[in-house]
């Protein structure tokens, strides 16, 4: 089912309701948004049940290391493109 209708936002059709919270779609009028705190349009219902449990959790010097280690590798790979990148011209 397609849901977004990018084309025709009229005809889009909203997947979440509360019988069914798990969708990603869903619909929020007017009065439901203003009369949130500061009006934000950051609006969360999904949440990561996995994240509940914090006691599970790797301890921050762990954490810490595994963001290093993935930046240097985005970096490496960053590093690789602007080199192609360099030779192609």
């Amino acid at each position: 089912m397609q849901c977004y209708h990018p084309a025709n936002r009229h005809d889009r059709n909203a997947t979440w309701s509360a019988d069914n919270p798990e969708c990603r779609w869903r619909t929020y009028d007017y009065e439901e948004r203003i009369n949130r705190d500061k009006a934000s349009p950051d609006i969360f219902w999904l949440k990561d049940d996995s994240l509940s449990d914090t006691d599970n959790l790797p301890a921050p010097e762990v954490i810490a290391a595994e963001i290093v280690d993935d930046l240097e590798a985005a970096l490496g790979q960053f590093r690789l493109i602007a080199a192609e990148s360099e030779a192609l011209r």
